[in-house]
């Protein structure tokens, strides 16, 4: 029988073996030697990665006053797997915490990782860094890391500006930028142009010695990777003013808002009762925050863009602009009044009757505003009243109101213009003005912000049309953030001969005799404006007025809302005569009004 010889084919699995071999070796050569990522992992003990963290981007104020800034403090980190035998009563008698803490940030540090550097204390200062500084080579495992936190200069615009604090789970899903310890804007400007401000992490390698030292960067920093600084962004916002409508609103509740017409740019943008924006930074943000939130005054409630309220007097301006569009009264239309004794809806007082729409505006007469509502829904070129409201409905809308602005304007509420189907749905179908007639005063189911109110001041200045209301004027490296909150809207009353009527009234409401803000003329500026009492039914009516100045060349548009504060003549009219002032001459004359509306407290004296 034929037998094969197979005595050649151990040359060929010996060859084979020997391949494999070789390719074993030439792998570990290069594993070993010439790729240095596994060299990193086996030296890893002695290597450590350290962030860096980025400035912050600075944030000016329009006067390139600096509004928040950087401070250095110091997080101390811990690697658990590295800490050996301590001594852990020295190390909590220099850091000056008990050995309970350290037992409890230790099991957290471990819950976290054994491997990965975590935060044991954070936002040390200085102070807090400097007894255990030069001892660190004492505790293997621990080591400092630099961070920036925020610093404002001056206690002003908290709501606006907005605070920065630590990642949440929620943040670290939504970004994988993000990583535990790290920081984000969590309200305010901080947080609308978080991407911006924020900047780009770095990291470096560094080597450690057996004492916890560091020796050199790893490979002279061939690894490394720089951290690129946040932006430097530049907002509308007026400190001087922002500062001296805080002082005027001191000891009450309520808003400013200042708006310069031409841009929409926003001056100021106070609400009260207000806090110190540095409360919300360091290590006692968290207790800070507690005891703010607690506050029965509500001070991290910004009012100017949350708030609602009815507008009260001051939308009659809007119904008189509508009446004028659709041509169902004339600036001489002349209505009757019996002040007080007026039905359906009394007058605040007594005045001179008839009376056209200048005078109607000057002196605030319900009556008037009332019928003229009236003939708005009983316009005969609609088939009936609702048909008319949907008109009126649209008309209103394009003045701002019912809807956000959607511009970086933090946390902005839409208010509410009822609808034709709210009305539909709450009385069936069946409703006309003088169900409805409420409205016709400001009152009822319309609600506004202050920042609303700013804006309809805004575009009587402006004779039809406004810029949506804005903070930023410009990023240091992104200037087309800027057009995406500068967009210029017309309203769908055009005429400027309308506004005229409306304006010339706006003035008789400070220099006429029996003008609601006529004890706050000023002979040098003159201003355009009209009260507000607004009725409130939980207590005392809330104070309203709504301005802008100079007449010819407006440069700033005014509301201010102070609550339970009774007539809109009586606080806030002259806080908005005395925020004009301020800006457009820098100095207050009127120095006994200063000293009154600073003196004036409505929240311990009621």
């Amino acid at each position: 029988m034929y037998k094969k010889d197979f005595s050649n084919r151990k040359y060929f699995v010996i060859g084979l073996f020997v391949l494999i071999v070789i390719l074993f070796v030439v792998r570990l050569y290069y594993l070993q030697v010439v790729n240095n990522k596994y060299k990193l992992s086996a030296r890893n003990i002695a290597l450590r990665t350290v962030t860096e963290y980025p400035a912050r981007g600075r944030i000016y104020d329009r006067n390139n006053n600096l509004l928040v800034y950087n401070d250095a403090v110091y997080d101390l980190m811990v690697i658990p797997r590295q800490v050996k035998k301590i001594d852990t009563l020295k190390f909590c008698q220099l850091l000056g915490i008990t050995p309970a803490i350290f037992k409890k940030q230790m099991k957290k540090a471990k819950h976290y990782s054994y491997y990965k550097p975590s935060i044991f204390l954070k936002q040390l200062s200085k102070k807090d860094k400097g007894p255990i500084g030069e001892l660190m080579y004492e505790f293997p495992g621990f080591y400092f890391q630099t961070r920036l936190l925020r610093h404002y200069p001056k206690p002003i615009a908290a709501h606006l500006l907005g605070s920065v604090g630590e990642v949440n789970n929620r943040d670290l899903k939504k970004d994988s930028y993000y990583k535990q310890g790290d920081y984000i804007g969590k309200s305010g400007i901080e947080k609308f142009y978080e991407k911006e401000l924020r900047g780009k992490k770095g990291s470096s390698i560094v080597e450690v010695d057996v004492h916890n030292r560091v020796i050199d960067k790893f490979q002279g920093g061939r690894f490394d990777t720089l951290a690129i600084p946040g932006e430097d962004i530049k907002l509308s916002l007026d400190s001087r003013l922002q500062s001296f409508g805080q002082k005027l609103m001191r000891n009450k509740i309520g808003s400013i808002v200042a708006i310069e017409p031409a841009t929409g740019e926003i001056l100021a943008m106070i609400t009260s009762p207000s806090y110190n924006p540095n409360l919300l930074v360091g290590r006692k943000r968290s207790a800070n925050y507690v005891k703010l939130l607690h506050d029965s005054l509500k001070p991290l409630m910004n009012r100017a863009v949350i708030g609602t309220y009815p507008p009260g007097s001051t939308f009659k301006l809007v119904n008189a602009l509508i009446a004028l569009q659709n041509k169902v009264i004339t600036p001489n239309t002349s209505f009757t009044c019996q002040g007080p004794d007026s039905k359906p809806i009394a007058c605040s007082h007594y005045h001179i009757s008839p009376l056209k729409l200048e005078d109607a505006i000057a002196l605030s007469c319900n009556s008037y505003f009332w019928k003229t509502y009236k003939k708005i829904l009983n316009n005969p070129h609609f088939k009936n009243s609702h048909e008319a409201y949907a008109d009126w409905y649209k008309k209103v809308s394009s003045f701002g109101f019912g809807h956000r602005f959607k511009t970086d304007i933090p946390f902005e509420r839409a208010g509410n213009i009822p609808s034709e189907n709210y009305f539909n749905h709450l009385y069936r179908g069946s409703w006309n003005a003088l169900t409805i007639r409420s409205l016709s005063i400001g009152q009822g189911e319309i609600l506004v912000t202050p920042v609303q109110l700013a804006n309809l001041s805004a575009i009587l200045a402006n004779r039809g049309y406004y810029i949506t209301p804005h903070f930023l004027i410009h990023a240091s490296r992104s200037d087309s953030l800027s057009v995406k909150v500068n967009k210029k809207y017309n309203v769908d009353v055009e005429n400027p001969n309308y506004y005229k009527t409306v304006i010339d009234a706006m003035e008789k409401v400070f220099d006429n005799k029996e003008g609601t803000a006529r004890f706050y003329f000023m002979k040098d500026i003159t201003q355009a404006g009209k009260t507000g009492t607004v009725q409130n039914p939980h207590g005392k009516d809330h104070s309203i007025f709504i301005a802008f100045a100079p007449v010819d060349h407006p440069r700033i548009a005014i509301a201010v809302v102070v609550e339970n504060a009774g007539f809109g003549s009586t606080w806030a009219a002259p806080i908005a005569s005395l925020m004009i002032e301020k800006y457009l001459t820098g100095h207050i004359k009127r120095k006994a009004l200063e000293k009154r509306i600073e003196d004036g407290d409505l929240i311990h004296n009621k």
